[in-house]
């Protein structure tokens, strides 16, 4: 390894055009390769080899009639009738079940070219109607085949209301709907909203979907070692130095940039980044700083970036109370792909 001076994420204040968005909505680099025939079911867990045959036959399934042209084209064109029942699969099922595995599966696999595919995950879904605004993203999307949805999680009402009624008018269009989450769709918002309103628009959500349920341990911890320890500072400001390529920031101040960038624009945040090195991990301090980073950690897994830190080990990033509220499947989704990152840059650290 050379010497190279470390880049830094909090000096990066990136500007992500609306249409980037939209061509970034492919499954991310770490599943560009993963087909049905790559996944590996846990011959104790029935559920995983059902899963892979339903999403076999779903997309072999929307193989049928092609989507007229772009969504554009559809508004000034004979609308489809809607599709009786369910026009969606929804893959429930705890951390590291293979989940995306099978959602990028499932986009490769169906019959059509990618402009006619979209892959994205909630709040990036919910970020491009910020961007195009809700028509825009109705007519863009309306001409698709298949929309993927990864980690399909509803965190306040307002999200919940815009992606319900963008999915219906999706639905109407004849959009073939996928997701993945870690909650049951009728059970979507369950310990964190009360309201009855709110409650009512998961119910209609819910309708849209054929759940299936998928059971299993976290593969990423199915017979590996355990997470390793944090280095010390001085090994982590080495490596920095020695991997092109590499990142070094500290910790707190990496949080407070975080909060000065739109999540929308932490994939970008993260371009060309060969590691992350992160000096004096301590506990996030509040709800609002733990879920920016959740987002942050799901880039940096998506775009496999390793990530070596000092400081506290990455299952003590989040109190107890956070671990217990409403909010917990997206901490301990990003406890366990942290820490498969930092497995990952254990050589980096020359010990």
């Amino acid at each position: 390894m050379t010497e190279a001076a470390p880049l830094s994420l909090c000096a990066r204040e990136p500007h992500v055009p609306a249409d980037r968005l939209v061509a970034e909505m492919v499954p991310p680099p770490r599943f560009d390769g993963v087909r049905f025939e790559t996944y590996l079911p846990d011959p104790n867990q029935p559920s995983q080899t059902e899963a892979v045959e339903v999403l076999r036959g779903f997309a072999a399934g929307l193989g049928g009639g092609s989507a007229p042209g772009s969504g554009l084209r559809r508004w000034f064109g004979r609308k489809p009738a809607a599709p009786a029942g369910p026009r969606g699969v929804y893959l429930d099922g705890g951390y590291g079940v293979g989940k995306t595995h099978l959602l990028a599966s499932l986009w490769h696999a169906t019959p059509a070219e990618p402009a006619l595919k979209a892959f994205g995950t909630f709040v990036e879904l919910t970020n491009l109607v910020g961007a195009l605004g809700f028509q825009q993203t109705v007519a863009t999307l309306s001409g698709h085949r298949l929309l993927c949805i990864d980690e399909f999680e509803l965190d306040d009402p307002g999200d919940t209301v815009l992606v319900s009624t963008l999915l219906g008018r999706l639905v109407e269009a004849g959009v073939a709907l996928a997701a993945t989450s870690n909650t049951l769709p009728g059970k979507l918002g369950e310990g964190r909203f009360a309201a009855a309103d709110f409650l009512r628009e998961i119910q209609g959500l819910s309708a849209h979907f054929r759940p299936l349920r998928i059971d299993g341990e976290d593969y990423r911890h199915r017979g590996l070692p355990e997470a390793p320890a944090p280095f010390s500072d001085e090994v982590v400001t080495r490596a920095a130095h020695a991997v092109p390529g590499a990142s070094l920031d500290a910790f707190p101040e990496l949080l407070g940039h975080l909060a000065k960038v739109h999540p929308s624009r932490y994939g970008a945040l993260t371009d060309g980044l060969a590691a992350v090195c992160l000096t004096g991990v301590t506990a996030v301090p509040d709800q609002a700083t733990a879920l920016r980073l959740v987002v942050l950690a799901d880039r940096l897994y998506d775009r496999e970036v390793p990530v070596l830190a000092s400081g506290l080990p990455f299952d003590r990033l989040f109190s107890d109370e956070m671990l217990n509220g409403g909010y917990r499947k997206k901490y301990f989704r990003a406890i366990s792909r942290l820490t498969a990152l930092a497995r990952e840059a254990k050589g980096l650290a020359g010990q």
